[in-house]
């Protein structure tokens, strides 16, 4: 093994408690994911438990695995960190429908002394909602990417600690934010029809393969920092970013086109025998398959 990488992992210490953090939160979802699943095996079905585990697991290979010990040596590494953080694991996430499972997962005193207020908060609930009106999403999402990839704020976050948390933190957020949107996980109803959710994707592909083909194509180093750093496995400082801008460019396109292209398909597609012949009110509950439509008739599922 290449010594520079070798010295890197040995300097490098488990975050636990950051590693706590994640477990502890992936028993919580499992508890409660448990219970759901039991209720409602048709809203509850295993992959959302696959998809929520490997929506922590992309976490912790970003942020909690010996990759973190690496992200100041070669920027692809450092690129591959905000593709997990940012399109990898918040869909997979939202994609497990965490609220409930969560809430569910928790002692039931904690849940009903503590959330219960939080869920019942007309403040919190017009903050979320503002939170998650899909502008303000898009918006907050390519601020985020565009703000941290700044030559100044990225060397910033390269040189301190505290602000490299604070950026895959903002990463992060605005992420959760900017696929809730898409993913629409229930039992959270639509803020805009599911079309618009096409341009959304898109254009939000659109400023990722920009400011990927300025990694790519600026034909000098972006970031010093970079330029100062040994070399690792024959790249030079130019090469290195050009792969960098490549991760940005083809895997973060897959992740924003093939979800539009599957809702295009959706909204293409017959409508669907369940549709056609519903079930009954009182069975459709049952079943779990009718989303409620407010936020009164959704609390109950909670506790």
């Amino acid at each position: 093994m290449n010594p520079i990488v070798q010295s890197a992992l040995d300097s490098w210490t488990p975050p636990v408690p950051t590693i706590a953090t994640l477990l502890v939160t992936a028993a919580i979802y499992a508890r409660g994911f448990h219970r759901l699943h039991r209720q409602m095996p048709e809203r509850f079905p295993t992959w959302r438990l696959a998809m929520f585990m490997s929506g922590i697991a992309a976490v912790f290979i970003a942020i909690a695995s010996p990759l973190e010990a690496l992200d100041d040596l070669l920027l692809q590494l450092h690129m591959t960190q905000h593709l997990l953080l940012m399109i990898v694991a918040p869909p997979a996430l939202l994609a497990g429908a965490p609220a409930i499972a969560l809430v569910r997962g928790l002692p039931p005193r904690i849940a009903k002394a503590i959330v219960g207020p939080i869920l019942r908060s007309d403040a919190l609930r017009r903050i979320f909602t503002w939170l998650t009106d899909p502008l303000v999403c898009w918006l907050a999402f390519v601020t985020a990417t565009w703000g941290w990839h700044l030559p100044a704020t990225f060397q910033l976050a390269l040189r301190s600690d505290g602000w490299h948390v604070v950026e895959h933190a903002c990463f992060f957020t605005t992420a959760l934010m900017f696929w809730y949107p898409v993913v629409q996980p229930w039992p959270s109803v639509a803020r805009w029809p599911r079309w618009a959710m096409l341009p959304y994707l898109v254009l939000a592909d659109g400023q990722n393969t920009v400011l990927a083909a300025l990694f790519m194509f600026s034909g000098r180093v972006i970031y010093p920092f970079y330029a100062a750093s040994p070399r690792i496995a024959g790249f030079t400082p130019l090469g290195d970013q050009i792969v960098a801008g490549a991760i940005m460019w083809v895997p973060g396109s897959t992740f924003y086109l093939v979800p539009a292209t599957l809702i295009m398909f959706q909204m293409l597609a017959p409508q669907s025998l369940a549709r056609s012949t519903p079930l009954p009110s009182s069975r459709a509950k049952a079943a779990g398959v009718e989303g409620p439509r407010s936020f009164s008739s959704v609390l109950h599922l909670f506790f």
